[in-house]
Formats: C-alpha cells, sequence, structure tokens
C-alpha cells in the first residue's frame, strides 16, 4: 500500500508539467514591432512565439489549436512607459488626497483593478514610475501579478522614488507638521545609501526627480547636481540598474542628461538644443501627452472648444524639436493621472502632435522593449514571450483602431477573447 500510495504521489505531483497545446494565430495583418506585414502567422508553444512569418510560408505543428482572427491586426503586446498604478484619476480625488487620506489597502485594491483594466486594453507591461507615498505597494503589486494570485500587466517597478529635500509633496503645513511624502528624500553622499536602499526593497530601477515645483514663485526649478546625478546613477549601475528622470526645465533636464540618465520624463520646456543632445547622448523621451491635457481638462479646458492654452502650445512645439533632432520618443502617458484602460490615449495624441502612426505603435513596442531592457518582449519574434493582442481594423492607417482591442494573449495565455 505505502509502494501504491509512493506512485500516486509521484503522478500527481512530481511528474513534470504537461507542455500547453501548441497555438497557431493567424491573422490578414501584423506589426511586428517594426512594420506591418500581411497575412501573417504566429505560432505559440510553451508561452514562447516559435515561429512567426507569412501564412504560406510557415507551417502549423502537428495538433496545434487554430485562431483565426480574420481581417484584424495582430501586434506585440503594448507596453506602456509611464505609469502609476497607485493612483487615480485627479478629477475623482485630487493627488494630495490621494497621498494624505486614502489607506495602503484601499490604494493597493484600486491598483488591482488598474492591473487589470490595463492588461484588458492589449497593454501586457507597463512601466511604475513610482508608488507616489505608498511606499513599496508596487513591488507587492508586481509580486502578485508574477505569482499568478491577481490579474494583470507584467509591471516593472520604481518603488518610492527620489526628491530632494524640502522640494516635493504634499506641502502647505506649518513646519512642525510632518505629514507622508510622495517620494523618498535625499541629498548628497546620503543618495547612495537610499540608492541601494530602493534597490534591496525591490526596485527595477530608479526614478528621481531632477527637478520640482520649488522656486522661489512655485515654478519649477532643477534639484540635484550634476554630481549628485552622477552618483545615483553610478551606484545604481552596479546593481545593473538604470536611472530615469522626471525633468520639465532646461536646466533640470541638461543635468539629468549629463548625469546619465537613460530615460526623461515630461520634458516640457526642452529646446532643440536639448533635444539633439538627448539624440546624441541615446536619452529616450517620454512627453506624457495625455496627462497634461487630462489635467488641462479637469481645470475646465474643452478640447475643441476653448482655445489652446499656452502649456499645449508648448508640449506641441517641444515634440516637433525632439522630432525634428531625431530623439527617440517612447509612449507613456503618466495613465494613474487620467483612467487606467485608457492608455491609448496617448497614442492618439502622439499622432495628433504629428508622429506617424508606425511610428508611435513602434514605440509602443520595440523601442519601449529595448529601452526598458526587456529582451524577451516587444516583438512578434521567434524565441520572445508571448505577448500579442489583436485590433479590429489597421492602427498604422488609423491609430483610432488601437482602442479596438478583441484578443489578448500574456504569455501564452489568452486574457481576452472578444472575436
Amino acid at each position: 500500500m505505502r509502494s501504491l500510495f509512493s506512485l500516486v504521489f509521484a503522478f500527481l505531483f512530481l511528474a513534470p508539467a504537461t507542455a500547453r497545446q501548441a497555438v497557431v494565430i493567424d491573422a490578414a495583418r501584423a506589426f511586428d514591432g517594426t512594420e506591418m506585414r500581411a497575412n501573417w502567422r504566429v505560432v505559440v508553444e510553451d508561452g514562447r512565439i516559435t515561429a512567426s512569418g507569412a501564412q504560406d510560408a510557415t507551417p502549423a505543428p502537428a495538433g496545434a489549436r487554430h485562431v483565426d482572427l480574420g481581417n484584424r491586426t495582430l501586434l506585440p503586446g503594448l507596453i506602456e512607459g509611464h505609469s502609476h498604478v497607485l493612483l487615480h484619476p485627479y478629477s475623482e480625488t485630487g493627488w494630495n488626497d490621494q497621498v494624505l487620506k486614502e489607506s495602503r489597502a484601499e490604494r493597493v485594491a484600486r491598483a488591482v483593478v488598474h492591473v487589470d483594466r490595463s492588461l484588458q486594453a492589449g497593454f501586457t507591461t507597463l512601466r511604475d514610475l513610482g508608488s507616489e507615498g505608498a511606499e513599496y505597494a508596487d513591488v507587492g503589486v508586481r509580486t502578485a501579478i508574477r505569482k499568478g494570485v491577481i490579474p494583470g500587466s507584467d509591471l516593472i517597478v520604481a518603488g518610492r522614488a527620489i526628491v530632494a529635500t524640502g522640494s516635493y509633496g504634499p506641502k502647505g503645513f506649518h513646519p512642525e507638521v510632518r505629514v507622508p511624502l510622495g517620494a523618498e528624500p535625499a541629498d548628497g553622499p546620503d543618495l547612495i545609501r537610499v540608492t541601494r536602499d530602493q534597490i534591496g526593497k525591490g526596485a527595477d530601477f530608479i526614478k528621481i526627480y531632477a527637478d520640482y515645483r520649488w522656486g522661489a514663485s512655485g515654478q519649477a526649478a532643477p534639484t540635484f547636481s550634476v554630481e549628485e546625478i552622477k552618483s545615483i546613477v553610478e551606484t545604481a549601475a552596479s546593481s545593473g540598474r538604470p536611472v530615469v528622470a522626471h525633468a520639465s526645465t532646461e536646466e533640470g533636464m541638461m543635468r539629468a542628461i549629463h548625469g546619465g540618465v537613460e530615460t526623461i520624463e515630461h520634458g516640457d520646456s526642452g529646446t532643440p538644443e536639448i533635444f539633439a543632445l538627448m539624440a546624441r547622448e541615446g536619452v529616450v523621451w517620454y512627453p506624457t501627452l495625455a496627462a497634461v491635457e487630462s489635467i488641462l481638462s479637469y481645470g475646465g479646458w474643452q478640447k475643441g472648444v476653448d482655445p489652446e492654452p499656452a502649456r499645449i502650445a508648448r508640449k506641441k512645439a517641444a515634440f516637433q524639436a525632439a522630432l525634428a533632432a531625431g530623439t527617440e520618443i517612447g509612449m507613456g502617458g503618466d495613465v494613474g493621472v487620467y483612467h487606467h484602460g485608457e492608455n491609448a490615449l496617448e497614442m492618439e495624441l502622439m499622432v495628433e502632435y504629428g508622429m506617424e502612426p508606425t511610428a508611435v505603435l513602434r514605440a509602443t513596442t520595440s523601442l519601449n522593449a529595448d529601452t526598458f531592457h526587456l529582451a524577451d518582449r516587444g516583438r512578434l519574434a521567434a524565441g520572445l514571450r508571448a505577448d500579442i493582442i489583436a485590433v479590429d481594423g489597421d492602427p498604422s492607417r488609423d491609430i483610432a483602431a488601437i482602442w479596438d482591442v478583441v484578443w489578448v494573449m500574456k504569455a501564452g495565455d489568452v486574457v481576452r477573447d472578444d472575436q
């Protein structure tokens, strides 16, 4: 009897997992991360793409399940370049009140909803740019997704992020009142310790605020010196992690570039000279157009009815300057400022501001994958993870088609099927 029990135990618990059935996916067209292809086929086995090519030249494995998506477009799973899963739209609750009045439990519960909404919208990976006062809750959400505890987009996270002492909010309290801050303050030599501590607590990369609204009149002004930024970059690089920077002023952007960051977020006051420097240094820009338009709309601006605000005019000028300089522009809208699941708003605005739709698709797939050091995704290519989506229509002709997601596969598992 004991030997029989041992055999049953070994069969149930020790036997290797059965390989998943191969899946053959056909569609009228596919954006492979670089260009649009006609009559395309992708073969998936055990969560990986094993073949990607023309239907008439790509054989189907024996016994494979066939998914015919008809006159639809396949794309690699989309990659959001700037999210905040622990925030929700400021039209619902202002940033200060989210940081000061919402419990950690509420914010995590919201994040669980947010990551699934983004996944259902076709964004299989999110780069999350800081917990905004929720400590390392983003690390916990990331881990829960990886363990399969909750459904959601894969996350790469910044943890608390780093700000210069006295520069960040919430503000407006008398000096004796201590309130939770939206990021971790540090300066000078202590930046090395804080960088190491954030890495040790699970940050996938380090985010710094190279400037913020702490000027004499409340205007944005630089925070860290070039030498301070270099110390953060050097420390993070020892562990193989990059550093990215919030920067909206010319001087803040310049210091961040010279300090060695890999991406700049926002960049509202970028000039042709700064964007030319970014192009030479390989620094990628995330303009967060959707956040700017959303915040202005919360203040009462009606797009298409009211005159264009000066802030949008500056953003459009910066966008054109970056395009002219050949700066790489990634897709990252600062989702969380606006509704999760509406990530594609940034893609529409990138086209509206002057980028070709195919370039926007690249920015949201292969460029973001390369920028974030995610070598296993961002393209429909053999050997990569099977993050694949399908949309109605052709987003290379009309970017609005990217909203019409009908099918989503993440790591070989279908998580949405509306066909």
